[in-house]
């Protein structure tokens, strides 16, 4: 069976129901828990919202094997030299247990409010380019000097290193994503409702800079549909043919997006009864 991970939800719930869920997800046999990197509801700005970051170190500190990581970072959110320092401090703590998620971002609520600018996509792009040249840098403990359009490094030092680095997963629903993903990450991610539309886009831009599919990880988001009883759901009602299902398209590991309160513990049965744990 291919690897699957939750990607709980961090609106309206609490930190101690996120901790409980990733707790849950290691016991059942998931692979990871994937936290948002949003700072506001896209629906009541009231509702409260856990930040992504300091989220995933709570989880990370109650579990033992399971990965934690960002699905995915906003790049606009933080400079990427700082998220460098975060992510080797986590790997720290977390023994390695640690991905990094990054996109270009979209319109969330916050964007206007916090003051964080939005560049056109097409600028995004770059900007993301650059973000994962001067992570990897970092994460490589320099010194490093590096001078771009957007960032600058500077006889810049950065330990303890983490060992293994932490996968570097590139968002892209888009095609300018998936070629992206194609040139500099260690794994693209998408929805499945795009992949087999981007699939091609991604595996010419592989071929274009000398990379093989080999080289880059597929994740693809699924999520549960909001008009079919859960019981009745593929991904709940028989996990394991979900997942085979997945892997004959080309998948190597799959994660379920926006889980709700009320669909967690189906989920976590679901595991159950797949045998997830005894599969790992």
């Amino acid at each position: 069976m291919i690897p699957i991970g939750l990607n709980p939800t961090t609106i309206g719930v609490s930190s101690a129901w996120w901790r409980e869920t990733a707790i849950a997800a290691e016991q059942a046999g998931f692979k990871g828990v994937w936290s948002w990197d949003h700072f506001v509801s896209r629906g009541k700005k009231t509702d409260p919202v856990l930040e992504c970051w300091t989220t995933l170190t709570a989880a990370a500190a109650v579990t033992s094997t399971l990965k934690v990581g960002s699905f995915i970072n906003n790049v606009m959110n933080r400079n990427p030299a700082v998220l460098a320092r975060m992510l080797a401090t986590l790997c720290d703590q977390a023994l390695g247990r640690v991905e990094l998620g990054i996109g270009v971002g979209g319109s969330g609520p916050e964007l206007t409010s916090y003051g964080i600018d939005l560049p056109e996509p097409g600028v995004r792009v770059r900007i993301l380019e650059e973000a994962v040249a001067v992570i990897r840098l970092l994460l490589a403990g320099g010194p490093a000097d590096y001078q771009g359009e957007f960032f600058s490094l500077h006889e810049a030092y950065a330990f303890p290193t983490p060992q293994p680095a932490p996968r570097i997963i590139v968002g892209g629903e888009k095609p300018g994503g998936a070629r992206l993903a194609a040139r500099v990450g260690d794994g693209w991610t998408t929805n499945g409702t795009d992949y087999e539309q981007l699939l091609p886009v991604h595996l010419e831009e592989l071929a274009r800079v000398g990379r093989s599919r080999s080289d880059v990880v597929h994740l693809i988001a699924v999520d549960l549909a909001r008009d079919v009883e859960l019981a009745e759901q593929p991904l709940i009602a028989d996990m394991a043919t979900f997942l085979g299902k997945w892997h004959d398209r080309g998948a190597d590991e799959v994660v379920v997006s926006w889980v709700r309160v009320h669909e967690r513990d189906a989920l976590l049965d679901a595991a159950v009864r797949a045998g997830l744990a005894g599969s790992r």
